[in-house]
């Protein structure tokens, strides 16, 4: 139940959030400083990268696929 609270916070952040500068450093950081956990099943890592990656995309900043993939 805590991972589907958590979860479903996370994508209505990412969905009504503001598109304010201050927005933009902390999803920036957020995706910068992002590992997987040891215990983490990697599809949802990947989910949680992806998740990430569209708050930065709500907010209008761009990362392309190269730097994507490098930070994955």
């Amino acid at each position: 139940m805590e991972n589907a609270s958590f979860a479903l916070w996370k994508r209505l952040e990412t969905l009504y959030a503001t598109k304010s500068l201050a927005n933009r450093l902390v999803l920036k950081q957020r995706l910068f400083t992002f590992c997987m956990n040891e215990c983490e099943l990697f599809r949802d890592h990947i989910s949680q990268f992806i998740t990430l990656l569209n708050g930065l995309k709500n907010t209008k900043v761009q990362i392309d696929d190269e730097d994507q993939a490098m930070l994955l």
